[in-house]
């Protein structure tokens, strides 16, 4: 059947509109590249969310995030609001100029109310081209921590672009059944953990040792976190990328005990101080078992300008001028620094003082020795002796010996060995 000739003109209009219609949208099509692009956000937090874990009630953890301007003009920011009263700011003095490229480091804190999950949103207002930025923001709280970290925040200081600085932390379980750890994730690629194998299974009371690296990739300061998913456990990080090389110094730079008796022992300090950025040692040696470096722990981080004392002893197994070498292995630009070490061991002279009773009518008389009291006795007095008392010098350290006396008279006689003998062990 064929159609009215009116309604065939109707559909042909409502066909030609439809072609111009779509022949319209290729070119808002083509613009939509440049209305994507003016939409980019110019303000950005690093990281994008924060996760505070499992903290007790009523106490604060804080976490370090980093605002920055990613666009070509300055932005001015003007304001913070939190969703959840439970987080909070802190060093933002506001308002605040942000040039293009600049960052600033922000502190928010987490003080639980209440027991169970909490979260919410921080939000920064500015004119930047995303108005407001949300950082968003979780956290439980607990009554109390099954599981305790020494330190509970972990600054690592000033470290040098191309270094890197070390700092143990020990997990201790609190409770007194098992406890299993695992899932351990740092949030910035310049932290990084070493150490046992996840998941690790601590009994009551028992501990772990983690070693928390910080290797900067820029200058300034970074935040981030070592998170443990069980228990729910946030170990705060933060450090400062520096271009200063780090020197380990050593005051003084040599040590001189002078002289020292053999089997006693001297001890002198040292100080060991960070120059420049954070120093990690990592370990030390001496080249001569008889200087001992004494109650030092490693690693061992020491702060940029801060210093570290410790005791070097002497003791010295023999006789002589005796030198040797202390080193420490670190990370600073100082590596295998070096403390000189001389002494003097001198042999501890010894005597044994004899004294007897006098006895009549005799000349004098004669002392006679022994290793063994009742072994052959030699005569050590080189002459015939008046007096009632000898000094024996030709001891030895570390043996015994044995002494009698006889007695001569004027007719040159000599009595038998006095009795019982006199022992007398020589240090």
């Amino acid at each position: 059947m064929r159609l009215p000739q009116s309604l065939t003109r109707f559909l042909f209009a409502r066909t030609v509109r439809c072609f111009l219609t779509i022949g319209l949208a290729i070119p808002l099509l083509g613009m939509v590249p440049v209305s994507a692009g003016a939409a980019t956000a110019q303000l950005v937090c690093t990281p994008g969310n924060l996760r505070f874990g499992k903290i007790v009630v009523g106490q604060t953890e804080t976490l370090l995030v980093t605002v920055t301007n990613t666009g070509q003009t300055s932005v001015t920011v003007s304001g913070t609001t939190a969703s959840n009263s439970e987080f909070t700011t802190s060093d933002l003095t506001l308002p605040l100029v942000l040039a293009a490229g600049q960052s600033v480091d922000v502190s928010v804190n987490f003080t639980p109310t209440a027991l169970g999950w909490t979260g919410g949103a921080i939000k920064f207002s500015s004119n930047a081209s995303n108005a407001t930025l949300p950082l968003e923001v979780a956290g439980t709280g607990m009554r109390s921590e099954a599981v305790t970290a020494s330190p509970s925040t972990v600054s690592f200081g000033s470290v040098a672009m191309g270094n890197s600085a070390m700092v143990p932390v020990v997990l201790e379980n609190n409770r007194s059944w098992k406890v299993t750890l695992s899932g351990p994730q740092t949030t910035s690629s310049e932290f990084s953990m070493s150490g046992p194998t996840f998941p690790v299974t601590l009994d009551a009371g028992q501990r772990v040792t983690l070693n928390l690296t910080f290797a900067p990739q820029a200058t300034g300061v970074t935040g981030g976190s070592l998170f443990v998913s069980n228990p729910g456990l946030t170990i705060p990080l933060t450090g400062t990328g520096t271009t200063t090389s780090s020197q380990l110094t050593i005051t003084p730079p040599t040590l001189n005990f002078g002289s020292v008796p053999d089997g006693t022992t001297a001890t002198q300090s040292i100080n060991l101080s960070a120059v420049g950025s954070n120093v990690t040692i990592t370990s030390s040696s001496s080249s001569s078992s008889q200087f001992v470096l004494e109650g030092a722990s490693f690693p061992l981080t020491i702060s940029a300008g801060q210093r570290v004392s410790f005791n070097v002893a002497f003791t010295p197994k023999s006789s002589g001028t005796i030198s040797a070498a202390l080193s420490f292995s670190s990370n600073a630009s100082s590596t295998g620094t070096l403390e000189a070490l001389s002494g003097i061991g001198t042999a501890t002279q010894y005597s044994v003082n004899l004294s007897w009773n006098a006895s009549s009518g005799v000349a004098g008389y004669n002392v006679y020795r022994s290793t063994a009291s009742n072994g052959t006795y030699s005569k050590i007095s080189s002459t015939l002796d008046a007096n009632t008392a000898y000094t024996d010098s030709t001891v030895v350290s570390g043996q015994t010996y044995y002494y009698a006396a006889t007695s001569v008279n004027s007719s040159g006689q000599e009595s038998a060995l006095s009795t019982p003998p006199v022992g007398a062990a020589v240090p």
